[in-house]
């Protein structure tokens, strides 16, 4: 097996990071009020001199206008288990540990290739997310999660050589018990001098806890951790750093939720069809619902889609937070598309212009022609979401006249036909036609048909596009 770690060093700072598009000095601090310290920082406001550890009071004093955050331990959680559905794209075993996050990559490369390709598909994946990161695999899980502590970009792929990669490790590093503290008074440095000392009197000094863990570093204990198991919906909230009044300056975090949502639905292979958002004010929320007519998962289709629904909202207050929800996932299946596609490089997919439009322009202003088992060309075809009716093997007109008119000029050149249609009879609304598709003289392509019962003239009842 080969375990991969992805590390997540700063993943509360990124978090708070992705989710604001102003920069300068940024801080995140924790504790009580009166004596908060900071935990984290932004590279401005460490080259203005600032440190983690400092009190928020001497930063003040050193620094006069940066941005403050309080750490959120539950926001914290809930990237990292963001995170575990986008890596549940390459792995269906996919561990959440303190920081971290491990998968299991031996079963899936076939699919995607050797560990250096999935490495590189999962390092683009989340930097495109906004997060830092280190990269290690090991047969083990501890094992990864303790080599991507050391260093970024490890790996070690058997067995036999992964005691060889942690003998230098030092202790510190090890990802060992609070008891295991004290080996740093017995002149024990390494894990390599930690893994050759007697298990007998390891036991003896420090209980079966730390041999445990070091059976799960090398493999000869299971692992004994929980596998993560992708939500059926989706609920989540970004609070915006100041009071928005303009729906316009809601396209940022719009962007970055839409993206996320893309992110985690191709990671779980579905697609989303309805979501809402909830304009969060301090009494109350603006709910915009944005609804599509086939469940999609394009970052772009999201993102337009609900652009064009909150481009139309009316905000009766400032919008203090924005929240995201999706009670039903339904499975997506993609588009087929020609293998010599003649379409521009720059030019939007079907399914992306179509929700633009239906966002714009209402929900009854874009629909679909579907069929219907009746084969008269006034009954046969009606306005639907999707078309569930029987493909038609003869030719049909994109523009299907009400009822049909005379058509006027020279007689037309047949180029297909006759097809003959009687039908009709059984309800009072008989229909005999033989109908033909013909070429008028200006060279526009025409549905028409000729009355059997007459002689002469041609009624025209469709355009071909």
């Amino acid at each position: 097996m080969l375990w991969a770690c992805v590390l997540l060093p700063h993943l509360a700072l990124d978090g708070v990071l992705r989710r604001r598009d102003d920069s300068g000095p940024l801080v995140l601090v924790d504790g009580p009020i009166q004596t908060r310290t900071i935990v984290a920082l932004n590279a401005e406001a460490r080259a203005a001199g600032l440190r983690v550890g400092q009190r928020l009071s001497a930063a003040q004093a050193l620094l006069a206008q940066f941005a403050v955050v309080p750490h959120d331990a539950t926001e914290v959680g809930r990237w990292q288990t963001f995170l575990a559905g986008v890596a549940y794209r390459y792995s269906s075993e996919v561990c959440l540990l303190p920081h971290a996050l491990v998968l299991e990559v031996s079963h899936s490369q076939g699919l995607f290739g050797p560990w250096p390709e999935i490495e590189r598909r999962l390092r683009a994946d989340l930097t495109a997310l906004g997060f830092r990161h280190r990269l290690a695999a090991a047969p083990t899980p501890h094992g990864a999660y303790v080599l991507a502590g050391v260093g970024d970009g490890l790996a070690v792929a058997a067995q036999e050589h992964l005691r060889r990669a942690l003998d230098p490790v030092p202790l510190r590093k090890g990802r060992l018990p609070q008891s295991a503290q004290a080996l740093a008074g017995m002149g024990i440095r390494t894990l390599g001098q930690l893994l050759r000392m007697p298990r007998d009197g390891l036991r003896r000094r420090f209980g079966a806890e730390l041999l445990d863990a070091l059976d799960q570093l090398l493999g000869d204990r299971p692992a004994g951790l929980a596998l993560y198991a992708p939500p059926d919906s989706v609920d989540w909230r970004i609070e915006l750093s100041h009071e928005v009044e303009n729906v316009a300056a809601l396209v940022f975090p719009l962007r970055r939720m839409t993206a996320d949502l893309a992110a985690y639905l191709s990671s779980r292979d579905g697609g989303v069809q309805r979501f809402t958002l909830h304009l969060e004010h301090r009494e109350g929320a603006t709910v915009v619902t944005i609804g599509m007519l086939s469940p999609e998962r394009g970052a772009g289709v999201l993102f337009e889609a609900a652009r064009g629904r909150m481009e139309q909202t009316t905000l009766p207050a400032p919008v203090l937070a924005v929240r995201l929800k999706a009670e039903h996932l339904p499975p997506f299946v993609p588009e087929g598309r020609d293998l010599f596609d003649e379409r521009p490089a720059d030019a939007l997919p079907f399914e992306q212009v179509r929700e633009r439009l239906r966002a714009r322009l209402g929900d009854d202003a874009v629909y679909q022609i579907s069929t219907t088992i009746d084969p008269r060309p006034e009954r046969s075809q009606r306005v639907g979401a999707r078309d569930e009716g029987h493909a038609e093997v003869w030719p049909r007109p994109t523009w299907l006249l009400e009822r049909p008119i005379p058509l006027r000029g020279p007689a037309p050149k047949v180029l297909a036909g006759p097809e003959r249609m009687e039908t009709g009879w059984w309800d009072g609304d008989p229909v005999r036609r033989d109908y033909y598709l013909v070429e008028t003289m200006q060279g526009q392509r025409a549905w028409a048909f000729c009355p059997p019962e007459e002689e002469g003239g041609w009624m025209l009842h469709g355009w071909f596009a």
